[in-house]
């Protein structure tokens, strides 16, 4: 015995691409929303002053303690100082306020420069032509993403994984 549809072959086709457009549709448009949710792994700093800040950054690379910086972050904005997935546990941080002379610093000493710079090495800053400053250890505890926010008054600095 024959099994017997109870649409023709034709309609079938048709519901199933309407159907399919439907689905394609809906994926397209919450697509994006979908992507704007997704976290980014990264190491920000937010600069929650009135001022602009000079940031350094210190971590542990293949080839030994790496100090980078600066990056010049405005009143309430935030930058990134590393892109992509953390790749150490602990990272270091110092930062001026180029206004009012501040410093955001700790007591793990680490080679800074004048301009841009990258250094390999935290030892005899100043016998190889650099500054020695203090920055601040920050244990990440392995999470892919970072942000410290910095802030005007002592003891609110707040970091969090993100």
């Amino acid at each position: 015995m024959e099994t017997v549809s109870r649409y023709p072959l034709s309609r079938l086709n048709v519901k199933n691409r309407f159907f399919g457009a439907i689905v394609l549709f809906m994926l397209a448009t919450l697509a994006p929303f979908l992507a704007a949710g997704e976290a980014r792994a990264e190491f920000r700093v937010c600069n929650g002053t009135q001022n602009l800040v000079g940031v350094a950054i210190g971590y542990r690379a293949k080839e030994g303690w790496i100090s980078e910086g600066w990056w010049q972050v405005p009143a309430t904005t935030c930058a990134t100082l590393i892109e992509g997935e953390l790749q150490s546990r602990y990272y270091y941080l110092y930062a001026e306020d180029a206004a009012r002379g501040g410093r955001w610093t700790g007591n793990v000493n680490m080679c800074v420069a004048e301009n841009e710079f990258k250094i390999v090495g935290v030892q005899d800053c100043f016998a190889r032509g650099f500054q020695r400053m203090g920055f601040k250890e920050y244990d990440t505890g392995r999470q892919g993403s970072w942000m410290v926010q910095l802030s005007d008054t002592p003891g609110t600095e707040e970091s969090q994984n993100r």
